[in-house]
């Protein structure tokens, strides 16, 4: 039976599979952002993009 890891939302953004230490930033972050904005920046760091590029790429695709 394999164990299922707990999914970890932020804002409406699955981060369960971005690593300890993102995941940790981000929550930080959420307070400043909308939750359209963390998703399209979750997806972005899940392709892998560093936090700095997706947070920028985001501003610019779905704003603040």
């Amino acid at each position: 039976m394999a164990i299922k890891a707990k999914k970890v939302m932020i804002k409406g953004a699955d981060v369960s599979s971005l690593t300890a230490r993102q995941q940790a930033t981000m929550k930080k972050h959420s307070v400043h952002h909308t939750g359209k904005h963390m998703k399209a920046m979750t997806a972005m760091m899940k392709r892998g993009k560093t936090f700095t590029q997706a947070h920028k790429a985001a501003q610019k695709k779905v704003g603040r």
